[in-house]
């Protein structure tokens, strides 16, 4: 696999229709002071002057919907539709980043990865094949400067990447996988000896490896394919050849995490519940609950 070229030609889906006229809009920004306050909202602090704040709210607005966050850019509060900071604050503890390379696959618009450098990792190194979320990511960064890498590249590319990373992330990506085991095989590839996988993905209770495969959607996502029972999930890992298997914590999915906000188009998990019985999604399935583990290359 030609990662080189593929990167290339990635580089020109910043040119699509409906995302260079937002490359334009990065393009008028000016390099202001700025300095970046991570915590649970990610904050770009400076006085830039009234002009530029306009753009940036110009900007930032057209680059809705925006999904993990939130972010401060010099006062303008971006309301994500994900209060990303509940996933982070839980696996917070769990972390160790000091002087390691670390990769967020399915990073988004990299909330995550802002928060990481707090944990002083000596690399960052997104990938997301968004380019929606890729120019939100440029939009903060413009203004940061941070030395993170954002790859417009997929789990698919990581064994290929040419390089190995002591931590992987792959946070909600599972089950947008319609093979779950080969992309636990990938995320694998990409570490180190020894290195380790944070991972979360919805589950369903059952006893037993039991597996649900939703149709038409599950929760209104048409791209959701195996939500597996955490017995199922850690033989996928076995599977896959990871040698350790630890669950952190599970989590409900709530409407306080996952809300509507005008920064965002459309419906969000309010919409995909039952509005009689919120316990079962609008299909009839078991509502949204998320296993985080800790997978250990060996």
């Amino acid at each position: 696999m030609d990662i080189a070229r593929i990167k290339r030609e990635r580089e020109g889906w910043l040119r699509w229709k409906h995302i260079a006229p937002l490359r334009r809009l990065l393009e008028g920004l000016k390099p202001v002071e700025a300095h970046l306050e991570i915590g649970d909202v990610v904050k770009l602090q400076g006085a830039p002057p009234q002009e530029e704040l306009e753009k940036v709210e110009a900007a930032a607005w057209a680059m809705r919907p925006w999904r993990k966050g939130p972010f401060d850019l010099f006062g303008l509060f971006i309301e994500s539709e994900w209060r990303s900071f509940i996933k982070y604050n839980l696996l917070a503890p769990f972390l160790d980043l000091e002087g390691k390379e670390v990769a967020d696959i399915g990073c988004n618009n990299g909330y995550y990865m802002f928060r990481f450098l707090q944990l002083r990792p000596k690399q960052v190194v997104g990938f997301d094949p968004s380019p929606l979320f890729r120019t939100q990511f440029d939009l903060i960064n413009h203004y940061a400067r941070t030395p993170i890498v954002y790859e417009l590249l997929g789990v698919e590319h990581l064994p290929h990447y040419g390089q190995r990373f002591d931590t992987i992330f792959a946070l909600g990506i599972l089950y947008h996988r319609r093979d779950p085991i080969t992309t636990l095989q990938w995320l694998r590839r990409g570490l180190k000896p020894g290195g380790e996988l944070f991972l979360d993905t919805l589950f369903i209770e059952a006893d037993g490896p039991l597996v649900l495969a939703p149709a038409p959607s599950y929760a209104k996502m048409s791209n959701v394919y195996f939500v597996p029972s955490i017995e199922a999930l850690h033989n996928w890992a076995i599977r896959a050849g990871f040698k350790g298997f630890e669950v952190l914590a599970t989590r409900v999915t709530d409407t306080f995490e996952q809300h509507k906000s005008p920064w965002i188009l459309g419906e969000s998990l309010e919409d995909f519940l039952d509005p009689v019985d919120p316990t079962r999604t609008i299909e009839g399935y078991p509502a949204p609950r998320r296993v985080y583990v800790r997978l250990k290359e060996r």
